[in-house]
């Protein structure tokens, strides 16, 4: 079955009819994704993720057809560019959120704006005062963010110090010959809720799909000059053992660490009521991993 083979018909079909139809789904899916609703990939799975950015496209269309694909739905779905579509318009400020999210929609950054659903940043060299800091190597100076856009302003959720890069330890002890990884700036849609470590194993988030490091051969703790590596490396989000905040210790081998193990529980407990891991909990998130001082220079207080 097709969209097409709804226009001028009184078809009516269920969500769950629509799931046994895995050509159908991928059809819609991939409308859905050009038009910013849905996020990739089109595998032909009606779950409840693809179920919820349909009905959020009828509700924006106003097809009346609730609980069900008609022909009103299918016609407006092979129809509506994502342009048609009314967007509820961001509210930005000069506050520390607006800040981030401006920087993000210049970088052409994913940006999520629906109600639970949260933007997880990492600002390397910031304190929790939002002035930059020396980024001494070896310390908790970064901070992790959960950003959620209320009715088009954004708010921090919360925030707690972290560390984007490994520590001493690991930099001159690598994993890898090539060098310890450290992150390149960029957003990665790469994690998922699973869990870290063996001595102290607990709830994080877990790298599955591939980003981009920098490997320090030279083991000088900077980015500069250092080549590439593109893959699957463990670089999860995790706790960092309460370690002391000018000491990472081995609490990091390149990880996103949030320093203590309340705050990490407190940001688990936050990504898990995002409305995408609740209708599927295998959902995998996006990190944004961006230069405090990139962030203050482009978009100052």
């Amino acid at each position: 079955m097709k969209l097409q083979d709804f226009l001028g018909k009184e078809e009516k079909w269920g969500f769950e009819a629509i799931a046994d139809d895995s050509e159908l789904t991928r059809q819609i899916q991939i409308l859905l994704i050009g038009l910013g609703l849905l996020e990739p990939p089109a595998d032909g799975k009606f779950g409840p993720v693809s179920a919820a950015a349909l009905k959020k496209f009828q509700e924006l269309a106003k097809t009346e057809e609730a609980e069900f694909l008609g022909a009103v739905t299918a016609k407006k779905l092979i129809e509506t560019k994502a342009d048609d579509l009314p967007k509820p318009p961001l509210k930005l400020g000069n506050d520390i959120a607006s800040r981030i999210l401006k920087y993000m929609l210049a970088q052409d950054y994913q940006v999520f704006t629906g109600s639970k659903e949260y933007n997880i940043v990492y600002l390397e060299g910031i304190d929790g005062d939002w002035t930059l800091n020396s980024d001494t190597p070896n310390g908790f100076n970064d901070r992790r963010i959960v950003i959620e856009v209320v009715n088009g302003v954004p708010k921090i959720v919360d925030h707690w110090q972290a560390t984007t890069e490994p520590g001493r330890y690991y930099t001159f002890n690598p994993m890898n010959p090539a060098g310890a990884a450290r992150i390149k700036f960029g957003q990665y849609k790469a994690w998922a809720v699973g869990m870290h470590g063996n001595a102290e194993r607990h709830e994080a988030l877990v790298q599955v799909a591939p980003i981009t490091v920098h490997r320090d051969f030279n083991k000088d703790f900077q980015r500069t000059g250092d080549k590439l590596d593109t893959g699957l490396f463990l670089v999860n989000q995790h706790w960092g053992y309460d370690a002391p905040s000018n000491d990472i210790k081995n609490a990091s081998a390149g990880c996103l660490v949030g320093r203590m193990r309340q705050g990490h529980r407190e940001f688990m407990a936050i990504i898990k009521q995002d409305r995408r891991y609740v209708a599927n909990n295998n959902y995998v998130f996006y990190t944004t991993v961006i230069a405090g001082d990139d962030l203050l220079k482009k978009f100052p207080g």
